[in-house]
């Protein structure tokens, strides 16, 4: 008998929301997370702006944050959305811990830039500007702590939440760029479709809100620099998109066997129906422009969840605002689901939230279980000029009242990485 996966849980720190519900009821009004950041001073960099946590504390979910203040940023953010996401699973208590995993796609903690600044200070050799490597490091040795060091790294986010939860089994992250917490949650699907584990706590989280994560985005030339009207930077799909708003924060799911679920009278939200996971196989940084991965990812995904095209009634697109993202995500879509693609409603909920890196899938994941709740699909908004290579029905700039049984959600991350998940009912 095939195991089923279902999600009874879920939670979020986001820059539009740091609980689902705020999230949701702000989508559907269509308002926007993006300011002029505030992490730190931005003023000099071609992008001014950002999609931040605001107003936000790990105390806000009843932890310690003098604890939690040794701890990354993206350690904070997951241990927010991870207590929320247990708390509403109920499933404290009530499994197995060696049947009880963590999986997440993380990227790595912020950087103490003033530290690394000193010492390059430090190392500067003034008659012929070579570096003194010796005084770099002695600096280095002498301000850095050694926790910070650690606290940094990608996989201490999943380490953290394994010992707050006692969720002795498989504990694993992944860093494929945009795509990494989609890819998280069909990966930890798949250890309990086989048996490994009944639950796992899985999902992103991620902040690259930071001078050296902005100056290689600002490199890459991928992000939008409207710096006169921040709120309306993001606009995946538009004509005039210039590409997309750096956010940041957390979204974590509660995974479990559905018979796991039923036995112990569960709240189910979904069912995870289909995965389909791809590459490219083309350049690190550029999308192939004939979507050859994407089309088959998502190919894959409906195999997978045993549907077809008509079945599908929402697409949560990878949208991030680039140029060739939308273009080619369209073309997929298009190639995927043939004409039914022209009938199938569209949105990018990063317009509204900015683009969370490895965190952005796990919180389209939930922006897709709660339109299939509330009969609701978000908006994309800053649409105004249609682009004739980006025709699909965007959603544009209002929320729809639409009845969603099943929902495609894309990740597609630099270096081709591409995933899809399907959602549904526990039928």
């Amino acid at each position: 008998m095939e195991r089923r996966v279902v999600i009874t849980g879920m939670g979020c720190i986001t820059p539009l929301g740091t609980q689902p519900e705020q999230l949701w009821s702000r989508l559907q009004e269509g308002e926007s997370g993006v300011g002029y950041t505030q992490a730190f001073d931005a003023s000099e960099f071609p992008t001014k702006f950002s999609a931040e946590v605001l107003d936000w504390s790990i105390a806000d979910e009843g932890e310690d944050p003098e604890l939690w203040g040794t701890r990354g940023r993206h350690s904070n953010f997951a241990a927010g959305a991870a207590k929320q996401a247990v708390l509403a699973s109920g499933i404290a208590g009530k499994v197995d811990p060696l049947r009880f995993g963590v999986y997440l796609g993380s990227g790595e903690g912020q950087q103490n830039f003033d530290a690394f600044a000193r010492m390059i200070l430090a190392a500067m050799d003034g008659e012929d500007d070579v570096l003194d490597v010796a005084a770099f490091v002695k600096k280095g040795i002498e301000i850095l702590n050694p926790v910070d060091e650690l606290e940094q790294e990608p996989n201490m986010p999943a380490a953290h939440l394994a010992s707050m939860f006692d969720a002795q089994g498989p504990n694993t992250n992944c860093l494929t760029a945009c795509a990494a917490s989609s890819q998280a949650i069909g990966e930890a699907r798949e250890l309990i479709r086989r048996g490994d584990v009944d639950v796992m706590l899985s999902g992103g989280t991620h902040s690259m809100i930071h001078p050296f994560g902005v100056t290689g985005f600002n490199l890459l030339t991928a992000l939008s620099t409207r710096n006169d009207n921040p709120q309306a930077a993001s606009r995946p799909f538009d004509r005039d998109r210039d590409g997309f708003v750096l956010g940041e924060g957390a979204a974590m799911l509660v995974l479990e066997e559905l018979e796991h679920a039923r036995a112990r009278g569960a709240k189910i939200y979904g069912e995870i129906k289909g995965y389909g996971s791809t590459a490219d196989a083309f350049r690190i940084t550029d999308t192939h422009p004939e979507g050859r991965g994407a089309i088959r990812c998502i190919q894959s995904a409906m195999q997978d969840a045993g549907i077809n095209a008509e079945q599908i009634q929402y697409i949560n697109a990878h949208g991030t605002g680039t140029s060739v993202n939308d273009k080619v995500e369209t073309l997929a879509i298009k190639k995927a689901l043939g004409e039914t693609a022209y009938k199938i409603p569209v949105s990018s909920t990063k317009s509204m939230m900015g683009h969370l890196i490895a965190a952005a899938g796990a919180t389209e994941v939930i922006v897709c279980l709660l339109a299939m709740r509330d009969g609701v699909l978000p908006p994309t908004i800053n649409y105004e000029n249609p682009d004739p290579e980006c025709d699909l029905d965007y959603i544009p700039n209002e929320a729809r009242q639409s009845s969603c049984e099943y929902a495609l959600s894309n990740s597609f991350g630099f270096g081709g990485q591409n995933i899809s998940l399907i959602l549904g009912p526990p039928c």
